[in-house]
């Protein structure tokens, strides 16, 4: 088991990917905190209820974190949301709610990680949950868009800022995912992929793995798309 006795911290972890990434982990000997707003269905994965949209709980996060646990090896930037609306009526209050919970959230998640990181000699992992719509985008998806494009860019910000610390700062941007098993997926959903199928949550937990992996550090301010190969597919009509 290659993370025996890690601490690692996912948020948003008790649904989706990032409970994919909480179970993968664990399954290699990780102690798994995860931090969300709900309770996970796996209960014997720690768990910290948290708003990462509300300041003073992802102080409290981490507080408990280095109180109950005195290390933090990895976090998993993962929390996030992706209401869509029309442009012309989105409100602040909407926009100022996607950008709080998807990217202010990672650069709170990741300083006070990372204050508990640099006083390790063995340093530690950031890894941020993006998007490929960082890239492209569907119509009335600006606040997220910009949410998780800020992402990449605070992705290599970091990796230079915490270089002396030992700390990597990397981003994975997922494609289309199929997050719960009710999902009701046609077959062209399959096929217009290069790889011939939806993603799975585990396909993402696995690149977390990698890019944690202390064998890997020189992997550093980069952003790993996974998307089965759609941004790189031409797509015109004939």
């Amino acid at each position: 088991m290659r993370y025996q006795d890690k601490v690692v911290v996912v948020t948003g972890g008790a649904n989706g990917i990032g409970k994919a990434i909480a179970k993968s982990y664990r399954n290699e000997g990780a102690i798994v905190i995860v931090a969300d707003k709900v309770e996970p269905f796996e209960y014997n994965m720690d768990f910290i209820q948290t708003d990462v949209s509300v300041p003073e709980e992802v102080y409290d996060l981490f507080r408990k974190v280095n109180k109950q646990y005195g290390k933090l090896d990895i976090l998993i930037n993962n929390a996030g949301v992706s209401t869509f609306g029309n442009f012309y009526e989105m409100t602040l209050e909407n926009w100022d709610h996607i950008i709080n919970t998807n990217l202010r959230s990672v650069f709170l998640c990741s300083q006070q990680a990372a204050k508990i990181m640099r006083n390790q000699s063995t340093g530690g992992s950031l890894v941020h949950i993006a998007s490929t719509r960082a890239y492209m985008s569907e119509a009335n998806s600006e606040s997220y868009a910009a949410s998780k494009g800020g992402i990449l860019a605070l992705t290599h910000s970091l990796a230079m800022s915490l270089q002396e610390d030992f700390i990597t700062s990397n981003a994975i941007s997922p494609g289309w995912i199929q997050t719960t098993e009710y999902d009701q997926l046609r077959e062209i959903d399959h096929q217009q992929h290069p790889s011939k199928r939806v993603g799975k949550p585990e396909d993402v937990a696995r690149a977390c793995l990698f890019l944690t992996d202390p064998a890997n550090d020189f992997i550093n301010g980069e952003n790993i798309i996974i998307d089965g190969g759609m941004t790189r597919k031409m797509m015109y009509e004939h």
